[in-house]
């Protein structure tokens, strides 16, 4: 795993780091977690600069939020919940994590998309309800940047100060990382599984 995405981001550059965060807000197949570090390897190693690492990441990660802001702005919590309901199991997202997230933003304000962004759980959660509660998207926009560059920072960094270790840490990573990636995808077909399950008994 660990070969595969350093391969797809030599080979894609600062897009590929883009095209890879922005999935990852939108339908998280590998986490930022693992998609910064590497990229910021790669940075130390000269084949990428860091700034650019930076900010390819950090676009990625705004662009890949506003998805969510605008389902939340144009369908509102009640029909978000009901299309959580009925497709939100394809994503894992149930009706109940919209209604924590809309609680958690009022309970925080709009500064809940900046805190939010720097939280795993609802970093992307966070901009459906702001936009159910028509947040004014400079405010969102600028948020949600500030947040994400943190972030992206953090990790970005993390991978560069590593550098000639990164390689040593992979060779531990790479095997728990496939073993994460099975528990994953166990857990998403588990969680499938059980809402069909329910689903089925509702209409039985």
């Amino acid at each position: 795993m660990f070969d595969a995405i350093t391969g797809l981001i030599q080979q894609g550059g600062y897009l590929g780091i883009l095209l890879l965060m922005f999935l990852e807000n939108v339908f998280p197949p590998i986490p930022s977690e693992v998609i910064m570090p590497l990229a910021g390897f790669l940075a130390a190693r000269g084949e990428l600069n860091f700034i650019g690492v930076v900010l390819a990441g950090t676009l990625g990660s705004f662009l890949g939020a506003l998805p969510w802001y605008y389902a939340g702005a144009v369908w509102g919590e009640a029909r978000m919940r009901k299309l959580a309901q009925r497709y939100g199991r394809w994503l894992t997202l149930s009706a109940k994590d919209v209604s924590e997230a809309s609680l958690w933003f009022r309970s925080h304000g709009s500064k809940a998309v900046f805190f939010g962004r720097l939280v795993p759980a609802i970093r992307t959660l966070i901009s459906v309800p702001a936009g159910i509660a028509h947040m004014p998207f400079r405010r969102f926009a600028g948020y949600t940047l500030a947040g994400s560059l943190i972030w992206t920072t953090v990790l970005t960094l993390a991978g560069y100060l590593l550098n000639a270790e990164y390689e040593r840490v992979a060779t531990l990573l790479d095997p728990a990382s496939k073993i994460v990636l099975a528990v994953i995808v166990l857990v998403y077909l588990y969680r499938l599984l059980k809402t069909n399950s329910r689903e089925d008994c509702r209409e039985g």
